[in-house]
């Protein structure tokens, strides 16, 4: 990394009772060489327990502050110290954890605005055991934008080397689809991933591909009126803003490795429009992005895989390239 990009990496614990630290673990492990400095905030001795049962053979060194991170990181994992009111189990959850991992995020986030940590990498959470702690938002992407400001606009991204793609909307029934959908939607997400590409991916010119949400974009309102009606005038706005962005296109010709070459990312209508094609494409190299934040944060595009905790079995690979692409992105940032 560049000096101006040089503040380490700051990876969240998610989970206790998941996989979380043992990806963690193997990351550093099997990747460190060609890894951007990082540190987790985690409990060291768990950690060390845990590399020794299984076999890891990850350094575990605990730091007092983020800026000794980076000056470790080459001898062992760097860690920040959290304590959790519980002893995690592998595969047990207990809601009495849920508020250390909560501040864990709120402390992730407040070093790096601070410009301690260059990004936020979030470990997968359980979502139902926060609740029983007081979490009051859907999931990680709202709980960071809240910390982020009253203004911010988060747009999930699910970005790989060979395809990047934003899901206008997401975890709603397919049915209610066609009723949410508006052009303001379309247009806000993709004006927000332009945006993002630019200061972040490094693409001077950002190119967008609009997805129809029916099949064969409509075939001009004979198969649906959605097309015709709302994104082709959100297609219209955006190139009217000097957006390069085409569509509405048919879903089913968009992903193919010559198409892919014609755009930078793929703005999907609903959840598996987008996250079929990425997850066929590279499963285990697949990262989760939220743009519009004022801070980089990245995320396995996984969950918290209990039924592996404590095996030895759960890949690293997702988190390894979230660690990557965090790095990244924040060269661009930098440079930008």
């Amino acid at each position: 990394m560049s000096d101006s990009a040089a503040a380490p990496l700051v990876l969240t614990p998610g989970e206790p009772a998941g996989a979380g630290a043992e990806i963690a673990l193997k990351a550093w492990a099997t990747a460190h060489e060609r890894l951007p400095p990082f540190f987790l905030l985690e409990e060291p001795d768990r950690l060390a327990a845990l590399a020794i049962r299984l076999g890891t053979g990850t350094p575990i060194i605990e730091i007092s502050a983020p800026e000794a991170a980076r000056a470790a990181f080459d001898n062992g994992l760097p860690v920040l110290p959290i304590s959790y009111a519980a002893p995690p189990e592998a595969g047990r959850l207990d809601p009495a954890n849920g508020p250390a991992v909560i501040d864990a995020i709120e402390r992730a986030v407040g070093m790096t605005t601070e410009g301690r940590a260059g990004a936020v990498v979030t470990l997968p959470i359980q979502k139902s055991v926060l609740y029983e702690a007081g979490f009051r938002y859907p999931g990680h992407t709202e709980f960071l934008a809240a910390l982020a400001g009253p203004e911010i606009t988060p747009v999930m991204m699910l970005a790989a080397p060979e395809l990047r793609v934003v899901p206008v909307t997401i975890h709603i029934p397919l049915k209610r689809v066609p009723d949410v959908l508006t052009t303001e939607m379309i247009v806000t997400k993709a004006r927000i991933t332009a945006e993002a590409l630019k200061r972040d991916f490094g693409c001077e010119r950002p190119r967008l591909a609009i997805a129809g949400l029916n099949p064969h974009a409509g075939e001009d309102g004979t198969i649906g009126t959605e097309d015709r009606d709302v994104v082709a005038p959100a297609v219209a706005a955006l190139r009217a803003e000097g957006i390069e962005a085409v569509g509405p296109l048919s879903a089913d010709t968009m992903f193919h490795a010559e198409a892919r070459k014609t755009y930078d990312a793929a703005i999907c209508m609903y959840h598996d429009q987008a996250l079929i094609p990425i997850k066929t494409v590279d499963f285990w190299g697949g990262v989760n992005v939220t743009l519009g934040l004022p801070f980089i944060r990245t995320s396995p595009d996984h969950g918290t895989a209990l039924e592996l905790a404590g095996t030895g079995k759960a890949h690293a690979d997702s988190l390894i390239a979230a660690l990557t692409m965090a790095g990244e992105m924040a060269e661009a940032r930098a440079r930008a």
